[in-house]
């Protein structure tokens, strides 16, 4: 993403999941840089040679979590320094100018100031280093006390430390709530035998040397799927998106979507939506997103004669489309791969559809509201559409690579080196943003830093995981589950939805989907739902608790941004975003939601789409209310209706869909005729 103001990285460090983190200077900065860099370098070399994969993931984590300490404050006073400035810092971790300047460059004025770390937090670094290097000192005796020899006390030692560790790096990075998920596990894993034995939930309890071995010793805890998916997947994306950025990516995706659409009344809505999906290839982030994109924007949208809501509508829900759209997903969608044991392409033919439906009702909706408020063409200081793919379309071929590569059979991660090789050799076409020495150090050590806060959060989640593996807790709340529901689909898949969305309030994505997964996953197994078709319903609903009330976090750092009302944001947001909560129920409800994975025949694939498509349409029709659209009531609900007939996909309730929409814009036409007999 483009390099943030200090007024932009307040808004996403109040508004983000993720907590700010300091910001450091001098030697301190290049040193935490350095590590960065080195991170980054050895993540990218393990691909090419690889090295066993308990090994690898001790190795990046023992490099990731003491940055994590040095760069995130505690958030306890400190009795022997007093912070100088309490105000939040923005986020990456460290910044460096985008213009490939010294890092070490003063500040702008009204920046903040510097912080260093305290004492405590280089002692809780030096630990971290500690714990996970002496496993590797003798890494073949450690493996084979996991194994099944006898821990030594040295072992549990170090295990439970680097537990209390993880858990003050995730509480330091997301705050208490993941935090006590984690503590909540942990005391359920030794305290279960306790538990009335009728209990479903009860087990027999673990002692620490058991709890231990399961967490620290193999790929089942701190070092299972989500920490693969961390220090291989996510560490090479975000490498990525900073070549992109420092190559000058973030500016052309923007420029060009301004160009694109310059004389519609819905160009500068539509201008928005646009310029979201294309940062997604740069930011992981739906609110680092909403507000980069909404500094620019903005006086666009006002311009064109949008009120402070909608336009905050549309920039939270273009920020959140950067991270359901193809072909740089979010970092849940990785961990689908490795949980169905498929190629990242495939996870990305899975989300096509979707997306294609969500920016679809996004369109329609700008399109219907162009008119509700009267929004008129603005004409924006940038060259033609025309010009800039020639001068600067080199940016789009990169993204294009990593798709023909994996369609090759290269594996993701290979894909995604090479796409940076080419980004990179690509940016010396831009003689403003070559990639010189300086700017390579800066990239590296940019990816390393923005991957600490889902560093600690996946390694944490290996708690939940392991814990949940080994007292076999994940069956038994599917059990729960399916009988609370009495054994209906429908209303298993509502409670799942639900569910995954309050869990999405309090804990940030990547973490909502792994324990929605690991503990409503087997729920909608036991009905006959297929693994693609429930991790993507859990995925997509993870993603959309940064646009539901009452945090939606991504539609109050657009509020901020627009100064409208945060509860009105909200519900615009909502609106616009809508076919994004109805389409994935159409995954698991119906025997044809398949085709919206693009599973099962190219014709059925091909008329589902269709089909969903018109249920999109009306849907927009229904909330719409507007000039343009059905703005009499009894036609928004025959709209409604027929939206969710034709979602249920199958020839009977799609004949009747298309029936109740044919008679809902019948009686819009009728009534308008009447009002308006000219």
């Amino acid at each position: 993403m483009t390099e943030l103001s200090d007024r932009e990285a307040e808004l996403v460090s109040a508004h983000e999941q993720e907590h700010p983190a300091r910001e450091l200077s001098g030697g301190l900065r290049l040193g935490v840089w350095i590590v960065g860099g080195l991170l980054s370098a050895y993540s990218l070399a393990v691909v090419f040679w690889p090295i066993e994969a308990l090994e690898h993931r001790m190795t990046f984590l023992a490099a990731a979590l003491p940055l994590v300490f040095l760069c995130y404050r505690s958030g306890v006073p400190s009795l022997l320094l007093r912070r100088r400035d309490s105000s939040p810092a923005g986020s990456p971790p460290v910044k460096a100018p985008p213009d490939g300047s010294d890092a070490s460059a003063a500040e702008p004025a009204g920046a903040r100031r510097p912080e260093r770390p305290t004492a405590a937090d280089w002692v809780l670094a030096a630990l971290a280093l500690a714990v996970l290097v002496y496993p590797l000192l003798d890494f073949e005796a450690f493996r084979e006390r996991g194994s099944g020899a006898a821990l030594t006390d040295l072992d549990i030692a170090a295990g439970l430390a680097l537990t209390v560790l993880l858990l003050e790096a995730v509480r330091r990075t997301v705050g208490w709530s993941l935090t006590i998920i984690c503590i909540i596990f942990l005391i359920y894993a030794y305290y279960g035998s306790y538990l009335p034995i009728d209990w479903t939930i009860g087990h027999r309890g673990f002692d620490l040397e058991q709890i231990v071995s399961q967490l620290y010793t193999g790929t089942e805890g701190f070092f299972g799927v989500p920490m693969q998916v961390a220090a291989s997947y996510i560490i090479l994306f975000t490498i990525y998106g900073a070549v992109l950025d420092y190559s000058g990516a973030s500016k052309f995706f923007i420029d060009l979507s301004f160009a694109a659409f310059r004389k519609s009344r819905a160009a500068p809505g539509r201008t928005v939506t646009t310029a979201g999906f294309l940062l997604g290839t740069v930011s992981g982030s739906g609110v680092a997103t909403t507000v980069s994109l909404g500094s620019v924007a903005w006086p666009v949208l006002r311009r064109a004669g949008y009120p402070k809501e909608p336009a905050g509508g549309i920039l939270a829900a273009g920020g959140i489309g950067a991270i359901l759209s193809p072909p740089t997903l979010g970092a849940a969608a990785f961990i689908i791969a490795e949980y169905l044991q498929v190629s990242y392409l495939e996870v990305l033919l899975y989300a096509t559809i979707p997306t294609i439906l969500y920016y679809l009702g996004i369109f329609l909706a700008i399109e219907i509201d162009s008119r509700r408020f009267s929004t008129h063409a603005v004409e924006v200081d940038a060259p033609k559409a025309g010009r800039l793919l020639l001068r600067f379309g080199y940016h789009f071929s990169s993204l294009i690579l990593i798709i023909v590569l994996m369609a090759l059979d290269r594996s993701a991660f290979q894909a995604v080196v090479i796409a940076t090789g080419i980004a990179f050799v690509l940016s010396f076409l831009d003689p403003e943003r070559r990639m010189g020495p300086k700017r390579v150090a800066q990239a590296l050590a940019k990816g390393a830093l923005e991957v600490l806060p889902v560093t600690a959060v996946c390694a944490a989640a290996g708690i939940i995981v392991g814990i949940i593996t080994q007292t076999g807790l994940g069956l038994n709340l599917a059990d729960i589950i399916v009988d609370v529901a009495a054994g209906n689909l429908i209303l298993t898949t509502l409670m799942s939805g639900i569910a995954v969305m309050l869990l999405g309030l309090a804990v940030p994505v990547t973490a909502s989907f792994i324990i929605a997964a690991v503990i409503i996953g087997p729920a909608l197994f036991a009905l006959g739902v297929t693994k693609a078709e429930a991790y993507m319903f859990v995925f997509y609903y993870a993603v959309l608790s940064e646009v539901s009330p009452p945090t939606a976090l991504s539609a109050v750092a657009a509020a901020a941004i627009t100064g409208g009302n945060t509860y009105k944001t909200m519900m615009m947001t909502w609106r616009y975003t809508l076919p994004a909560f109805l389409v994935p129920f159409a995954f698991v409800l119906t025997p044809n939601g398949q085709a919206l994975l693009g599973q099962g025949p190219i014709g059925t694939v091909l008329l589902m789409a269709a089909v969903s498509a018109i249920a999109v349409a009306a849907l927009a029709l229904s909330t719409s209310g507007a000039t343009g659209g059905l703005s009499r009531w009894p036609e928004r609900v025959l709209a409604a209706v027929a939206a969710v007939l034709l979602l249920f996909l199958e020839p009977i309730p799609i004949v009747a869909g298309l029936a109740v929409l044919a008679v809902a814009v019948a009686v819009h036409l009728v009534r308008t005729r009447r009002v308006d007999p000219a």
